[in-house]
């Protein structure tokens, strides 16, 4: 049995199990066309909402329109969700800043637990750890060594403080001992560029925007973020491989507002992990190396609450506050 088939049957499985959730009757979902929020037309949220949507569309026989709402680090799309109807004609497709801006943003106009229903984490992507080629370092225990040597002197580039990229990457500087000055830019295209040029040492981004520059031999791979290695990169290490007890989090999830009904939400998660089964979407998705990981609706719950609470923890510890 494939990871996503049986997580279909796990997913099958909620059902029976939180059966009090069910006494109502179940509405028959859905009777009408579904919203599905997101944010900036071309992002790595969008592109993944665009995969997902026209297949929703099939198995259930209406539109899902996928609406655009950009700004402020995905608060404003946070905030319609937040307002919506609990009837699950209104879905948020979130990223890991949904949950930083849990964690690092005062007086945000929805309460990020309470306002939500979890209904499924989609998955995640691959970043990769490129240096310059001509730094020294060609592994990645090595480079480790050659930051630890140079308190203070190494310099890290980001997408923008309190970016994920910028989180993330202190996540990695906690695990390692590595103390590195941290440089924030308008995002990833500028970061990586920044490593490229030499003026800064390294980088914790998204495979996708890096891949050009490492195809290029620009850019040395030293490590991957996932558990596993990178079918794109299979000659590269998982920094897990190297660095005991590192971990990195943020992924994609589907919100629904609170209140919606659990039997709406669980069937939204479980026809969600049916798309990922579909032979074109796991292409489309291996292209990416986007790793489908969809879960129940309170699997959902937990992570975001672990994810606000891991993030919140790292942003303390820097003094980050937006």
């Amino acid at each position: 049995m494939t990871g996503n088939r049986l997580r279909i049957a796990v997913l099958a499985g909620a059902i029976l199990v939180q059966g009090a959730a069910f006494a109502q009757p179940v509405p028959k979902y859905p009777v009408k066309p579904v919203r599905m929020l997101g944010g900036a037309f071309g992002s790595p949220s969008d592109i993944l909402a665009r995969i997902i949507a026209p297949k929703l569309s099939e198995l259930w026989g209406q539109p899902v329109v996928i609406e655009n709402r950009p700004g402020a680090a995905g608060t404003i799309a946070a905030a319609i969700l937040s307002k919506a109807a609990p009837d699950g004609y209104t879905l948020l497709l979130i990223s890991a800043q949904f949950t930083i801006g849990a964690a690092m943003t005062p007086n945000l106009p929805y309460d990020p637990i309470k306002d939500f229903a979890g209904v499924t984490q989609i998955g995640y992507s691959t970043s990769v750890l490129p240096v310059l080629p001509t730094l020294g370092p060609k592994t990645l225990k090595d480079f480790i060594a050659y930051a630890q040597a140079r308190p203070g002197k190494i310099l890290f580039s980001s997408g923008g403080a309190g970016s994920s990229t910028h989180l993330n990457a202190e996540r990695f500087n906690f695990a390692t001992g590595i103390k590195a000055v941290h440089v924030g830019y308008k995002g990833t295209p500028d970061a990586l560029l920044e490593v490229a040029g030499g003026r800064v040492q390294y980088c914790l981004v998204g495979l996708g925007s890096a891949l050009p520059l490492i195809k290029n031999n620009r850019l040395l791979p030293l490590a991957v973020s996932t558990p596993q290695r990178s079918p794109l990169l299979p000659d590269v290490p998982a920094i897990a491989e190297v660095v005991a007890g590192y971990g990195r989090d943020g992924s994609h999830s589907l919100l629904a507002p609170a209140g919606t009904p659990m039997a709406i939400r669980v069937q939204i998660s479980r026809d969600v992990a049916r798309v990922f089964e579909q032979p074109d979407v796991k292409e489309k998705l291996l292209a990416q190396d986007y790793h489908p990981a969809p879960t129940t609706p309170l699997e959902h719950d937990k992570i975001l609450r672990e994810q606000i609470q891991t993030f919140g923890d790292v942003a303390k510890r820097l003094g980050l506050k937006v």
